[in-house]
């Protein structure tokens, strides 16, 4: 089955990087074709996944055109890494699925020092007061204190760059960003918080917010993913079992609330009414419990990943040659007004856990 799906995933995505005409993509439009973000969107947190799938892809296949493709990707990154107000905490996602995997693949030295150069700016965002590092950015400070789950993706950058350049003040930065996360956003029952507000003085929690979750108190799915991912990759890079307990605990609680269609809800508190889904939620839970059966020896996750991405392929799974995405009903925020679409980060996650599950692919992490 892996074998095979692998196989179809990688012919559409040739296909679609030959017509896609250099297109940076986020969604797609009703006829279910890339949109481009290349332009005054060039900032944008999603922009780094096409890349990455191409390279997962020509990895694979060891088709030239994916990797030109990719490295022109990378190469338009250029603009955002010169626009401050667009530097923020993604960018992990942007620079590892790029440059990173460039790098891993071709030792270009123009990819290590992109990498380095975003890495060196994320480390910037860190507040020493409040031990996080910090996620959007505004001109007059009001969410200077903001930090959220989401980052925990992105500290694989500072990890890496400590590894390639033997300073380890960028590894310490993530790691006390992870910890930081475990102590102010993990609940009890394993569950996570959105956002943590800090007071960016002091460092004082001031509280949470529900951010692209339901409400106060619920269980936004993406993040619950982000969390299991997340913590799995810091303890992978720090072996400090405090963050391989946290990806457990988040991992099981992501288990107990896997409906039984296995597809996955936006917020697990939402009601059996509503039809809202995240397909990239659960391609996200499905690579990060792969990595996690690795990492806690324990089998049970690698079923659990399993049965996500078998629900996916069987019925969410988009392989007509026609159109440009791989998974149909994803959700950004349970508050939007449009749900149940494709999402390029959602294809790539999808792309990662077939192949990690083959056990190929690239670790871009």
């Amino acid at each position: 089955m892996w074998e095979e799906l692998a196989r179809k995933i990688g012919e559409k995505t040739l296909l679609v990087c030959r017509r896609s005409g250099g297109r940076i993509p986020y969604r797609t439009d009703a006829a279910g074709r890339f949109d481009d973000q290349s332009g005054e969107n060039i900032s944008w947190w999603t922009n780094g996944f096409w890349a990455g799938s191409l390279w997962q892809i020509y990895a694979l296949t060891g088709a030239a055109e994916l990797k030109s493709a990719a490295a022109a990707v990378e190469r338009k990154l250029d603009a955002a890494l010169l626009d401050a107000g667009g530097m923020d905490h993604d960018s992990g996602f942007k620079w590892l699925l790029t440059a990173g995997a460039n790098y891993t693949l071709t030792k270009d030295p123009a990819s290590l020092n992109r990498l380095l150069l975003a890495a060196s700016n994320l480390a910037g965002r860190f507040n020493p007061g409040g031990k996080y590092i910090r996620a959007w950015n505004d001109r007059d400070g009001k969410n200077a204190g903001w930090a959220i789950i989401d980052c925990l993706m992105n500290l694989p950058l500072l990890y890496r760059a400590s590894a390639l350049t033997g300073d380890p003040r960028f590894g310490q930065i993530a790691a006390l960003h992870a910890r930081t996360a475990a102590a102010h956003f993990q609940r009890p029952d394993g569950s996570v918080e959105h956002i943590a507000v800090f007071d960016p003085v002091t460092g004082e929690k001031r509280g949470t917010l529900p951010g692209q979750g339901m409400a106060a108190g619920g269980a936004w799915t993406r993040g619950q993913a982000w969390a299991i991912y997340g913590f799995t990759l810091s303890y992978l890079h720090t072996k400090d079992s405090l963050f391989l307990a946290c990806a457990r605990r988040a991992a099981d609680f992501f288990i107990a609330h896997i409906p039984a269609s296995g597809l996955i809800p936006v917020d697990f508190a939402q009601g059996a009414d509503c039809a809202f889904e995240d397909d990239s939620a659960a391609a996200i839970a499905a690579s990060g419990l792969l990595e996690l059966a690795g990492a806690a020896g324990e089998s049970r996750y690698r079923d659990a990943a399993e049965r996500l991405l078998t629900a996916l392929s069987e019925e969410r799974l988009e392989l007509s040659p026609d159109t440009d995405f791989l998974l149909r009903r994803c959700s950004v925020s349970w508050h939007d007004r449009e749900h149940n679409h494709p999402l390029i980060y959602a294809d790539y996650f999808f792309t990662e856990a077939v192949l990690k599950r083959l056990g190929k692919g690239v670790f871009m992490w």
